[in-house]
């Protein structure tokens, strides 16, 4: 039989007063619904009429199969979807060029009455719990501080917390708390916070997702404990891991415009490029044609918003996608390619420079989307050029 050598030492940890909890905002979704009907006796038809025209009364909807049951006209008819935002149960997945909001709440738990010592075996509460209950707590100086640690950044980054405004100073000259959407608590920029019992210290995050892979969200939350004879300071930390992915794959293809026929004539020229230059400065004004493909890596539907270039000085460009044409925006399933083309060309003769390496650069191409639920997403690219092939 094994002994250990030395006794363990496992302190008694008291819980804390004040618990930490976070939710996501972004990314919600509507609550479905399956409405059903109520068995309903049918109408006898009355004697003096024909039974092919009488009228039956229209089955109610049994309130229990309703996604919420309301006694105003928000959710007249029993649809399949509700105008009820779900928020998501956990983090999930996160996508580049997407903003990650959550609320981080710090609550004041309320301890209950102080149980009788009756002293029997069924008695679960111990004498160390019981003078728990008998001294009386007050917290007070309560903080929330967020860090966020991404794969693209070795440091960590400290993110501001909102609302960050001072409310305005009580007039009894009691010690100042400004009640949230919570349900009461206070927000405050630097300083700490008083929470009464019940009452919550609500902040919300909102970082943009630039790198793919792991990102890991530190929430400290800190509190002074007072008794009526002494106090002490706490501290507790709690990580939460989300992965970010990838929303959209951008390929992209540039080729060199060919010249117009030498039957076309200056007018036409004028009219294609966009330019009053005589015959010679046309010729040697150079063009590309560039080539995008969008697609929809995602797990939901989006809608492209506005796809465009962020050209360097020396450069212009023609749309040639749905804003120039008029078309209504399009909307990508998951798995989906939306093809976009831009005709790029010279200011003057010899305005865009070539590099030590033989290659043109453009720019970079920016896209903007939005989600089923009206989630905006933006995304650059790198640097977009040509090499010239002599």
């Amino acid at each position: 039989m094994s002994h250990q050598r030395y006794p363990s030492i496992d302190p008694v940890k008291e819980p804390h007063a004040v618990s930490l909890k976070v939710l996501r905002l972004s990314r919600p979704s509507l609550v479905s619904q399956h409405s059903l009907l109520a068995p309903t006796s049918p109408i006898p038809a009355p004697l003096d009429r024909p039974s092919s025209t009488s009228s039956s009364s229209k089955p109610a909807t049994i309130p229990a199969s309703l996604a919420y049951q309301t006694t105003s006209d928000t959710n007249p008819d029993p649809f399949l979807l509700t105008p009820i935002l779900n928020l998501p149960p956990s983090f999930g997945s996160a996508y580049v060029g997407e903003t990650f909001s959550c609320t981080l709440c710090a609550n004041h738990d309320a301890l209950g009455d102080p149980p009788a010592s009756g002293g029997g075996p069924g008695d679960n509460y111990s004498q160390q719990q019981q003078q728990h209950y008998q001294k009386k707590k007050s917290i007070r100086d309560v903080r929330i501080e967020a860090e966020m640690k991404t794969p693209g950044s070795g440091a960590v980054q400290q993110l501001s917390l909102t609302p960050t405004d001072m409310p305005p100073p009580s007039t009894t000259g009691a010690a100042h708390t400004s009640e949230t959407a919570g349900g009461g608590g206070g927000s405050s920029g630097t300083q700490g916070v008083d929470l009464e019992p019940g009452q919550t210290l609500q902040k919300i995050v909102n970082f943009d997702l630039k790198d793919e892979g792991n990102h890991v969200l530190a929430v400290t939350v800190s509190y002074y404990e007072a008794t009526e004879t002494s106090g002490r300071t706490r501290t507790f930390r709690k990580l939460y891991q989300f992965i970010c992915k990838g929303a959209l794959i951008v390929r992209t293809k540039v080729g060199p415009l060919p010249a117009p026929s030498a039957m076309a004539t200056d007018a036409q020229r004028a009219s294609q490029d966009g330019s009053d230059g005589g015959v010679h400065s046309e010729k040697k004004r150079r063009k590309w044609v560039m080539e995008a493909q969008l697609e929809n890596c995602s797990e939901d539907a989006m809608q492209l918003s506005r796809v465009l270039l962020e050209l360097d000085p020396g450069v212009h460009y023609r749309d040639c996608n749905w804003e120039a044409t008029g078309s209504p925006r399009p909307v990508l399933q998951p798995g989906e390619i939306q093809q976009c083309c831009f005709i790029v060309g010279e200011d003057e003769v010899g305005s865009a420079v070539e590099g030590k390496d033989g290659r043109i650069v453009f720019g970079v191409l920016g896209i903007g989307w939005r989600s089923e639920m009206g989630n905006k997403g933006y995304l650059t690219t790198g640097k977009l050029g040509t090499r010239v092939v002599r």
